[in-house]
């Protein structure tokens, strides 16, 4: 099952990538890692240790500093 999910994700980045802006689509595929984070401890109680919650500040952070546009 995983490797089906992982197959799949590859072919919507690459559409993804035909169809919109790169820098777009780097912005939500990085961004995927902090939703994950926010699903595990929703979905499946995942523990959120200090740790985590400074790397998922840091990936908002970097994907807010990379929206911003001088």
């Amino acid at each position: 099952m995983s490797g089906l999910i992982t197959t799949l994700s590859w072919i919507f980045y690459y559409k993804a990538l035909k169809r919109g802006d790169v820098a777009t689509v780097s912005l939500i595929d990085k961004g995927s890692v902090a939703v994950a984070i926010l699903l595990a401890w929703l979905l499946l109680k995942e523990t959120i240790t200090l740790r985590i919650i400074i790397g998922a500040v840091l990936i908002v952070s970097g994907l807010l500093v990379m929206v911003k546009k001088p």
